[in-house]
């Protein structure tokens, strides 16, 4: 009964950001309906590790077919929202676009998740998260002055410039419909997003407070006192103490003196490798576990790196109940939390195309054409 119940979603089965964009919906309370291919397509199933696709029904259609095609579009008139994650083209080719929906559900907003957006020059090209963070100067400006440009997974892409831009978009979509009465297409490309995502570099750049060369800058790697360290056990430990009251705090949670870590060296660039050195050999005197009881909880502004499994025990994540274990499978709790309408976990992976004849039957579909669209191929329910 999250904030979205009542929406229903209808998604075109496909990788990457579009399902987890349907996942953090259906999390959000709505319905999401899922077309499968009778091959099952990239979707796993019932897997319960399939963290991506919980929160679905599934229906096979097969969309090479007038049949299928003809459930398809009665399913889409059913809906709120459509997603789609194909190449600029695909959904038209098959008879799908967002035209043939303007008259018959002229409500619906059309979802359309892609990596270069629907026109460019690049448009029709092949891509992933690493090829469109590259673009959009991104990637350039992560890493470190000897490694080069390091890929920062897939986090930056395909789910922060994508998934989310697109969730971004369809809500904001749904709440122009109660005041226009018009629904409208989403054009969420990772390359739009992630240049969005890149606004404050670019203040920075025009204040010229950043600097092109990695490692140079207070924000990458660059500042002794924003960045990541090694311990004594070879664990790691960050700390961002920018505000000069958090600076001084890490002054004497270090044992250091103001002489050895002086105020006025925070803006002067030409001090910095130096002082990262200091650093980093004060932080490799102790282990982790030692430096987490000095700093953690104070205004240093600190923290343990953790792997993904650490960070599921650690007490604040704990006291949050940040992550919910589910047939053994670890989920990340759904984000963000609602005081009136609270998210739930949706429902777990469900096998490839189990409500098939359910969902055909409750868009009107008589058993007889069902019958005749499951032996033919058009369509398939798991029994």
């Amino acid at each position: 009964m999250g904030p979205l119940s009542g929406v229903r979603v209808i998604e075109v089965a496909g990788i990457g950001p579009a399902p987890f964009a349907c996942m953090l919906l259906a999390d959000m309370g709505a319905e999401v309906i899922r077309i499968d291919r009778a091959s099952g397509g990239v979707a796993f199933g019932a897997n319960p590790a399939d963290l991506m696709n919980r929160g679905r029904q599934s229906v096979i259609l097969n969309l090479k077919s007038e049949a299928g095609i003809d459930a398809a579009k009665k399913l889409i008139d059913s809906a709120h929202v459509v997603i789609e994650g194909f190449r600029p083209g695909v959904m038209e080719k098959l008879g799908l676009g967002p035209e043939v929906f303007s008259a018959s559900n002229s409500k619906l907003v059309y979802g359309r998740m892609t990596g270069w957006g629907q026109q460019g020059p690049l448009s029709q090209a092949a891509g992933h998260d690493i090829n469109y963070i590259a673009l959009t100067g991104a990637l350039d400006a992560i890493g470190t002055g000897s490694s080069g440009p390091i890929p920062p997974l897939n986090l930056l892409g395909d789910f922060g410039g994508g998934s989310l831009y697109l969730v971004v978009g369809i809500l904001a979509a749904l709440h122009a419909v109660k005041t226009s009465g018009e629904g409208q297409v989403v054009d969420a490309a990772i390359v739009d997003g992630t240049a969005s995502l890149m606004s404050f570099l670019h203040s920075c750049r025009a204040v010229g407070f950043w600097s092109d060369e990695r490692e140079s800058n207070m924000l990458d790697g660059g500042a002794y006192f924003y960045g990541v360290y090694r311990c004594s056990d070879d664990l790691y430990i960050s700390i961002g103490s920018i505000e000069p009251q958090f600076y001084a705090l890490l002054i004497e949670k270090m044992g250091l003196s103001p002489e050895q870590l002086p105020i006025e060296a925070q803006l002067d660039k030409a001090r910095w490798p130096a002082l990262k050195v200091l650093l980093a050999e004060q932080f490799l005197t102790k282990t982790r576990a030692q430096w987490c009881d000095i700093m953690e909880g104070s205004d240093v502004c600190f923290a343990p790196v953790l792997t993904a499994a650490e960070a599921v025990k650690h007490p604040h994540n704990v006291e949050r109940e940040g992550y919910i274990e589910r047939d053994g499978v670890i989920h990340s709790a759904p984000a963000p939390r609602f005081s009136k309408t609270p998210s739930q976990l949706a429902p777990a992976p469900v096998a490839i195309g189990q409500h098939t004849e359910q969902i055909l039957t409750s868009l009107g579909l008589s058993k007889e054409s069902i019958q005749a669209m499951l032996d033919a191929g058009d369509a398939s329910s798991v029994q």
